[in-house]
């Protein structure tokens, strides 16, 4: 492997020699990810405008330079195009077909597992624009995140439990040995009951959060009267003493707010409102109610069709588990961690929920006998 001075890895060497097949092997493969991933964000960047699009387009500029600097040292070996990681591959046919919060969480963890701080290889440059693609990304996808985060916690938390909740109660009530029927409609009242009750929780939680910032939110009639105000006294600027400045800032901004309104501009956008979005109370309940209806139903499928038993009992402990390692997964690449380690931890949390329960059955049912 080639070696540069420590003190400059940004500079190459003015001579080379010839690199081995490992590293040939190696640049290639750097060479197609560089533009396996600048084309994610041309794809990526294609579906949005303004702001956003701007800075995916000049994310792709950045991953252009490093597949140049590939092909610098590559030369006359670089050979045909590669087709990239499986990994970056998949994501790239992920944001030409979908886009959104998801693909950009997945491409925060691809810029985060770059290779390039410890290959001599790479510069010290694009080590540290990798780091900083990180960070790039993961403001934007926080921007998704925010904009679905009242929906996307209500399905969540509602697939979830019903997953969860209704798993508990049919192992609970056929480790007593009841009838497979009345397991059946046990776990349908609990996917009925559980729903209803969810959708109304979320509705009153979410309605409430937002009458709650709601009357924390500047009154936008209040600037009408700041050309009244006295300037030297300045109220206004106990205002921003109220909502955090120190003093010496809140006299600063308040002669700015006051200079902006009394020349006519008005007052500035962020005064007006400065609450975070929660979404809706009826999206919340929906999701809400659905999600958990459709995970409560997951458990009960055996034994609605026909299933009894230890076999009923297994399928459905083998679905639910399947489905919980999914959610654990999906919320993990949301969050730009490790989307098995979010799965195994949602599939032990309800697996043991509902260990508990089949225990507590197993104890009632002999009481009984």
């Amino acid at each position: 492997m080639s070696s540069r001075p420590p003190s400059d890895r940004s500079s190459p060497a003015p001579e080379r020699a010839r690199p081995s097949s490992a590293q040939v092997r190696r640049w290639r493969r750097y060479l197609a990810d560089e533009r396996a991933e600048g084309a994610v964000y041309r794809h990526l960047a294609s579906r949005r405008q303004g702001e956003e699009r701007d800075v995916l387009l000049g994310l792709a500029d950045a991953e252009r330079r490093h597949e140049q600097h590939w092909r610098d040292l590559l030369g006359d070996l670089a050979g045909r195009p590669g087709k990239g990681a499986l990994r970056t591959r998949v994501l790239g046919w992920l944001a030409r077909t979908f886009g959104g919060v998801f693909v950009l969480a997945l491409a925060q963890n691809a810029e985060q597992r770059s290779a390039y701080g410890g290959d001599a290889d790479a510069t010290n440059a694009m080590a540290a624009d990798e780091r900083v693609h990180g960070e790039v990304v993961r403001a934007l996808a926080a921007r998704g995140r925010a904009r679905m985060s009242g929906g996307f916690r209500a399905a969540v938390f509602g697939a979830n439990d019903g997953l969860v909740s209704n798993l508990a109660l049919v192992l609970g009530i056929g480790a007593t040995g009841v009838s497979a029927g009345t397991v059946l409609f046990t776990g349908i009242s609990g996917l009925l009951a559980g729903a209803l009750s969810m959708g109304a929780g979320e509705y009153v939680s979410v309605r409430s959060q937002r009458e709650l910032l709601e009357s924390s939110t500047p009154d936008p009639e209040a600037h009408s009267v700041i050309p009244d105000l006295d300037v030297d006294a300045n109220e206004l600027a106990l205002v921003y003493r109220a909502r955090g400045m120190s003093a010496a800032e809140a006299e600063e901004h308040a002669a700015g707010v006051i200079a902006r309104v009394t020349a006519g501009h008005g007052m500035p956008e962020q005064e007006l409102r400065e609450y975070e979005e929660v979404g809706t109370g009826w999206t919340a309940a929906v999701s809400s109610f659905l999600f958990f209806a459709s995970g409560a139903l997951i458990p009960i499928l055996p034994y609605i069709f026909g299933m009894t038993g230890t076999p009923a009992v297994l399928l459905a402990a083998g679905m639910v588990g399947l489905a919980l390692m999914g959610t654990g997964a999906v919320v993990g690449v949301l969050s730009g961690a490790p989307p098995l380690r979010r799965a195994l931890r949602q599939l032990a949390i309800g697996f043991g929920a509902a260990a508990v329960t089949y225990a507590l059955g197993l104890a009632f049912g002999s009481a009984v006998v």
